[in-house]
């Protein structure tokens, strides 16, 4: 399913499609509220305005990123600068983007897209899962899921 503001995913991105039971502004606000990312993610200071900067606190190593687009309830993208905590690890310069649009049924058609992850993290995702803790379990080319699906970082939400 192709959206007019979509443009196509670089060649090392990882992308995920899901047709979600949650209307978009229970979605934004699981991607969006500090606490409620948390929760799915790592802690954070997240704040949904562009040009704003946020951190995630993650075990390894602490995850600067830069709010590129906000646009409530249809677009977040942000920066992914990894800082790992061993020096001899190289840092994961990528951008995230989440591309939400109200389905026909009020649900919401989200859209995940991982530039510049799928080079250098692809055997660790291959291993790891997804290498997030979304519990979605896809990786590779984005397929779309049944329209009654529901992620657990929704249910606080």
């Amino acid at each position: 399913m192709k959206h007019e503001s979509q443009t196509e995913a670089a060649l090392d991105a990882i992308e995920f499609e899901y047709d979600l039971t949650e209307p978009p502004e229970k979605v934004w606000r699981a991607l969006t509220v500090p606490e409620l990312l948390a929760a799915w993610m790592m802690p954070n200071d997240i704040r949904p305005q562009t040009g704003s900067r946020f951190a995630f606190a993650g075990p390894d190593a602490a995850i600067e990123c830069e709010i590129l687009d906000a646009e409530p309830e249809r677009l977040l993208r942000y920066s992914w600068r990894e800082q790992p905590g061993d020096a001899r690890q190289d840092a994961l310069d990528s951008i995230v983007t989440f591309t939400l649009a109200r389905t026909v049924s009020g649900g919401t058609h989200l859209r995940i897209v991982h530039d510049g992850f799928a080079r250098k993290a692809m055997p660790a995702v291959a291993t790891a899962g997804a290498g997030c803790r979304l519990s979605l379990g896809l990786r590779g080319p984005a397929k779309p899921v049944a329209a009654n699906t529901s992620l657990p970082m929704l249910r606080a939400a």
